[in-house]
């Protein structure tokens, strides 16, 4: 008499609840990749022993050759206060200046003045101490 149980086990394994997973993983590493964007100009940043990752909504660069950028669209002097204008006409938000440390501090009062007076938060990007 040969007996036979009634619950049968699949030997056969699902992958759907895997797919799932590696599917929300995409999903958060394509949303956090994006919160940090480089500057338009290769800039070398100063160094400071705090330094905070704030949403960049516009980014002013400034490279050693004194060449201003405005969300990676290269600009003169005098059209910093129009571009950043046009930005920050339906938003206030934030202006992270990407400023070379060799630049003079007068570029960087003069553009943070800009910005602030188009009532902006005003943060300087920097790379923190090694």
């Amino acid at each position: 008499m040969a007996l036979q149980s009634k619950n049968k086990i699949e030997a056969a394994f699902s992958m759907s609840s895997m797919t799932d997973i590696i599917f929300l993983l995409l999903i958060f590493f394509m949303l956090t990749s994006s919160f940090i964007t480089p500057s338009g100009l290769p800039v070398n940043l100063p160094s400071s022993e705090a330094s905070d990752i704030v949403m960049q909504e516009v980014t002013v660069s400034i490279t050693k050759d004194l060449k201003y950028a405005v969300n990676d669209r290269q600009v003169s002097r005098n059209e910093i206060k129009e571009a950043l204008t046009t930005l920050l006409k339906e938003k206030k938000g934030y202006v992270v200046l990407h400023i070379d440390q060799e630049v003079p501090v007068e570029h960087l009062v003069e553009v943070g003045g800009i910005a602030a007076s188009l009532e902006a938060n005003v943060t300087i990007a920097t790379k923190p101490y090694k």
